[in-house]
């Protein structure tokens, strides 16, 4: 038999998803309590008191009953936060999907981490404040690696120590190499030595720090190339929500190019 507990706990909505006609299992990642499936009784009625606490991300403080094993319940709620923000605009609401799935995939239901629950916090909070989004998913996952129990060396030479920059990637060496021993890899990564930097940086910076730290879109481009082949190469996963970021940027490719032969064209 399941014990109860009768609970005031903070939230931030991971899922939502329809069960049977109007009722819902919803996905909460409890500060509290981890990751809990709780079942919402007649939430797609009109006008359901729990409604609008519901939206994805948002964060509340709820009243429920936490269960040992099985679906939670939920009876009520209090000082809600919805990000609007982020729910408006479909670059900002990719991200904040792409970063709590992210968040989901990390670490089993049940485990309490207070960490990991700051941390998509703080990143949701700084988009609704405007903070440079792109920058922020970046710094939520190289954060997310030692999770996934990746931790590669990009603060010193895997070959003779040395902290002196250019750095390049090596996946041979599970760390950098500086320019002193680069032919120690002839498969090394040939990445943009701004990656790595800024890689290391978002290791150590907070998400509201963001709006510190400007980046050339280059660099951008060559940051997101280098996390890419991070989580390709050790985690392994590949969540629908970041494929549908990455198609995000080939329409943009697609527009830019479009716009440089208009311009052309009319010229």
């Amino acid at each position: 038999m399941s014990k109860e507990q009768s609970k005031t706990f903070e939230a931030i909505v991971i899922s939502l998803r329809k069960h049977k006609e109007k009722d819902a299992l919803v996905k909460l990642f409890t500060l509290e309590h981890g990751k809990r499936m709780f079942f919402i009784r007649n939430l797609f009625k009109a006008n359901h008191s729990l409604k609008s606490a519901l939206l994805p991300f948002t964060y509340s403080t709820f009243e429920g009953t936490v269960q040992a094993d099985g679906l939670s319940f939920l009876r009520d709620y209090k000082d809600s936060r919805n990000f609007r923000k982020i729910h408006e605009d479909i670059y900002l609401n990719a991200y904040a999907t792409y970063i709590s799935n992210l968040s989901d995939a990390a670490i089993e239901d049940r485990v309490i981490n207070r960490e990991l629950f700051t941390l998509l916090l703080d990143s949701l909070e700084a988009m609704e404040e405007g903070q440079d989004a792109e920058i922020i998913v970046n710094i939520f996952e190289m954060n997310m690696l030692h999770y996934f129990g990746v931790h590669p060396d990009l603060a010193s030479c895997r070959v003779c120590g040395s902290q002196v920059e250019p750095f390049d990637y090596s996946a041979r060496f599970s760390g950098v190499l500086c320019s002193h021993h680069f032919h120690e890899d002839p498969n090394r990564l040939h990445i943009n030595p701004a990656a790595i930097y800024f890689a290391r940086l978002f290791l150590k910076i907070k998400p509201h720090q963001v709006k510190d730290i400007t980046i050339k879109a280059e660099n951008k481009k060559a940051i997101r190339e280098f996390i890419d082949f991070l989580y390709d190469e050790y985690v392994g996963i590949r969540l629908k929500s970041k494929s549908y970021i990455d198609q995000m940027y080939e329409w943009e490719k697609i527009l830019e190019e479009t716009l440089v032969k208009k311009k052309e064209s009319d010229e």
